[in-house]
């Protein structure tokens, strides 16, 4: 009898302790598990666009027929170009309506929302925001750090600030609502996020200096695959005597016309993936 007491007792015991620590510690995240090789994504060029190289690209959107473009630079910094943003025309790349965003203010990522155009800048933690029709500012939001890219599903906004996280944003407010962090396949962070587009349920991420373009999982930051577009940066750079990094994601949600284009690039691309052996 005294044996089976004792095996009573000491099962009680076990059964208090561990009730005990789950309520007195919180389990801490686990990060997304990243694992095997992802697929690598060429190309081949559908159609070949006049660009404007003078334009320093930070942002592209394609919207009822257009492109929309939000271009970075400042006098202030010594730079030979400046912010704006525009709207231009895809056949022939001409430029139909530009506001000019003042010196102190070096533009960045750009999307289209509810008829609205979003504009973040670099460095002043501020995003501006737009009529679509005639660019008119109708406010703006305070952000911390630095702003990059910017995309959207259309309810949400997706933020880049050049580290491995991405901002989900709700656009009345501008406040963060939810981080997701990017790592490859080696569980190392990709770092230097820019540009993004929202591309068939996935976000797409310029990564700068590197001309090639992750595609993300934007539950979870997986990484989906790799588009490598290094070839299209190198004939740019041959081609255009300023040609800077690739940098300009648009897709056709209509028509699914994919468009990319670089930072002064005289030339913007429709392009058609093509898997990689």
């Amino acid at each position: 009898m005294r044996f089976y007491t004792l095996i009573l007792f000491v099962f009680l015991m076990f059964s208090c302790g561990g009730n005990a620590r789950k309520t007195t510690h919180t389990p801490k995240p686990k990060a997304t598990k990243v694992s095997g090789k992802v697929p690598t994504y060429g190309y081949e060029i559908v159609n070949a666009y006049s660009h404007d190289s003078n334009a320093f690209t930070q942002g592209l959107v394609f919207w009822n027929g257009f492109l929309y473009e939000g271009t970075g630079g400042s006098k202030a910094r010594g730079d030979d170009f400046f912010s704006s943003l525009r709207k231009v025309e895809l056949k022939t790349g001409k430029v139909l309506k530009k506001l000019n965003l003042a010196n102190e203010y070096f533009g960045e990522g750009i999307v289209i929302l509810d008829d609205k155009i979003y504009q973040l800048t670099w460095q002043s933690g501020i995003v501006f925001v737009y009529n679509l029709d005639n660019f008119k500012l109708l406010k703006e939001f305070r952000y911390s750090g630095e702003g990059w890219g910017l995309t959207t599903d259309g309810t949400n906004l997706f933020q880049s600030d050049g580290t491995h996280v991405i901002r989900i944003i709700n656009p009345r407010d501008y406040k963060t609502t939810r981080t997701i962090v990017v790592f490859d396949e080696k569980r190392k962070p990709i770092m230097k996020l820019n540009e993004l587009e929202y591309v068939n349920g996935e976000i797409w991420a310029n990564i700068w200096q590197q001309n090639r373009i992750a595609r993300i999982n934007p539950e979870n930051g997986k990484l989906l695959g790799w588009i490598d577009l290094s070839k299209l940066a190198k004939g740019e750079e041959k081609r255009t005597r300023d040609a800077n990094v690739l940098n300009g994601i648009a897709f056709d949600q209509a028509s699914g016309r994919l468009f990319v284009t670089g930072k002064k690039w005289s030339r913007l691309f429709e392009i058609r993936l093509k898997l990689k052996k």
